[in-house]
C-alpha cells in the first residue's frame, strides 16, 4: 500500500511515515491473506476405510510429535526456529493379521501444543536451535500459531489424522511404509503421505517417523509480519514416536 500525503511539509512527511512505520512494527503488521471463505472447506471428508483389526490405544506419555519450523525473510537472523510439540497424542492404532490393513486414528490437542522446551531443542543439537529461546519470544510464537491466522485453536480444538491406506514400496525397508493420511487442520481435509517404521511386540505397537512437510500441504499459510521481511518457511520437519499399547485381550 502506497500514502500520498498531499500539501504536507517534507518534515511533517517524515514524523507521519515514521509514525506509520512504529505502528506497524508494534502490531506486528501480519501480511498474511484472510483465511479463505468458509464455502472452500465445505467439502466432505475424503472417505475413510472402517478400521478393523486389533484396537492398541495411543500411550501419551511414551508419545512425542515434534515440529522444527524455520525462520525466513530478509530480517530472518532477528527471528528464531522453534521445536513445537504435542505430549498429549490420543487416539487408537488398529492392527489385523494382514499388516498392509492396518489403520490409525490420531487426535492432537493444538491448545497443549508447547513451543521450544529446553530440552527438547537441545535434543536437536546443531546451529539451529542452540541457546534458549527468550520466554517473550516463546509467548508470542506460541499465540500467534494457536490465533486465528493459523490454527485458530478458538475454533477448531484438535488436528486429527486418519489413514487412508498403507503402501509397502520397494524403496521402504522391512518394517517400513508409506502412511496415505487425511490431515483435518481447521475445517480443512488433505492428504499427505508418511514414511514410516512400524515394530509390533507383544501388547505393545511402535510407529516412528520423520517427514517434510510444508504447511500449504494442511491449507495453512505461513506466518509473516513486517512486509514478509520476518517469516515462517513453509516447509517444516516432522518427526514422531506413537506408543500403542492393546486395549483389550485378543478374541
Amino acid at each position: 500500500m502506497v500514502f500520498k500525503l498531499k500539501g504536507v511539509s517534507t518534515g511533517c512527511k517524515t514524523r507521519v511515515l515514521g509514525a506509520l512505520f512504529l505502528t506497524c512494527l508494534l502490531a506486528a503488521c501480519p501480511t498474511r491473506p484472510p483465511p479463505p471463505p468458509a464455502q472452500v472447506h465445505a467439502a466432505p471428508p475424503p472417505a475413510v476405510a472402517p478400521h478393523v483389526g486389533r484396537p492398541y490405544d495411543i500411550v501419551a506419555a511414551d508419545s512425542l510429535l515434534t515440529v522444527r519450523v524455520y525462520r525466513g525473510g530478509t530480517l530472518a537472523s532477528a527471528g528464531h526456529n522453534h521445536v513445537i510439540a504435542s505430549h498429549t497424542l490420543a487416539g487408537t492404532v488398529y492392527v489385523p493379521d494382514d499388516l498392509m490393513k492396518s489403520s490409525i486414528e490420531l487426535h492432537l490437542a493444538v491448545a497443549e501444543l508447547t513451543v521450544d522446551e529446553p530440552q527438547l531443542r537441545a535434543q536437536e543439537g546443531g546451529s539451529d536451535f542452540q541457546g534458549e529461546v527468550p520466554q517473550s519470544a516463546r509467548e508470542g510464537t506460541r499465540r500467534n500459531m494457536l490465533g486465528p491466522a493459523v490454527l485458530d485453536a478458538a475454533e477448531y480444538s484438535e488436528v486429527v489424522l486418519r489413514s487412508e491406506r498403507l503402501e509397502a514400496t520397494e524403496a521402504a525397508a522391512p518394517g517400513a511404509a508409506v502412511a496415505w493420511l487425511d490431515a483435518q487442520v481447521r475445517d480443512q481435509h488433505r492428504t499427505i503421505s508418511v514414511l514410516l517404521r512400524y515394530e509390533l511386540a507383544g501388547e505393545t505397537v511402535t510407529l516412528s517417523g520423520e517427514s517434510a512437510l510444508r504447511q500449504g500441504e494442511l491449507g495453512l499459510t505461513p506466518f509473516t509480519t513486517l512486509m514478509g521481511a520476518l517469516a515462517v518457511q513453509d516447509e517444516m520437519r516432522v518427526r514422531f514416536r506413537i506408543v500403542a499399547r492393546a486395549a483389550h485381550p485378543p478374541r
